[in-house]
């Protein structure tokens, strides 16, 4: 494997395509580190909220930002990375649904993108990373050598997203979850700051009807292509 050259991979797309379980399996296929950059928002967002900042305040925005800092640490355990806000693991705290409302808001924000970005772009240095987002391709890595826009019919991923969150909440409503997408997908397209939109050179992936397994491959193929 070292012989291979290393590239960048970015996973773009809409929220619950299944970006980053393709980025984690790509990521240990090939031995490469794996960057989710929503835990950075959502870590972000939940600095936030625990702290009552006033995200339309520029001052407490700023302010905020210098007391954050964000890692991600390898689990053995769990083997994969985790990530960690100011020394704690909030890898399942940031899941949450309250979370979810806010994060397409905050990440938003230009100061707040601007610090993630920055922080996501020295991770990249040493290439032989995946990341998934909504802005990877367009915004952070403009020049990765293989960029991957995923996409799936709407009525496919709320499905998917009500499954993985009725098992950490069973009180969740489809219809909730429903609502919570169409929103995080309309602020994320229309945002003022790397609205989420496909990079040309783009390989686009819809798996509406196409298994983890078959996606897996077809993703798998165009890496092997291209080291």
């Amino acid at each position: 494997m070292s012989s291979r050259k290393k590239i960048i991979i970015t996973i773009d797309g809409w929220s619950s395509c299944g970006k980053s379980t393709l980025a984690k399996q790509l990521a240990k296929e090939f031995n490469y580190v794996y960057i989710d950059s929503g835990a950075m928002y959502r870590a972000i967002t939940l600095y936030f909220l625990r702290n009552h900042i006033d995200w339309t305040d520029t001052a407490q925005v700023h302010e905020a930002l210098e007391n954050i800092q964000l890692e991600f640490r390898y689990n053995e355990h769990s083997r994969q990375s985790e990530i960690f806000l100011n020394d704690e693991n909030v890898e399942y705290l940031i899941r949450d649904l309250v979370i979810a409302e806010k994060v397409s808001e905050i990440a938003a924000i230009r100061e707040v993108r601007t610090f993630a970005v920055k922080q996501q772009q020295e991770m990249g240095k040493k290439k032989g990373i995946v990341m998934d987002g909504r802005d990877i391709g367009t915004v952070v890595f403009p020049k990765a050598e293989l960029k991957i826009f995923m996409t799936a019919d709407n009525a496919v991923r709320v499905e998917r997203r009500f499954k993985e969150l009725f098992e950490k909440n069973p009180n969740v409503t489809i219809e909730e979850v429903k609502n919570n997408l169409e929103m995080r997908d309309y602020i994320d397209s229309h945002r003022e700051v790397s609205p989420l939109r496909q990079a040309k050179d783009a390989r686009v992936l819809d798996n509406s009807n196409i298994t983890m397994e078959e996606q897996f491959k077809i993703a798998s193929k165009w890496v092997k292509e291209l080291i």
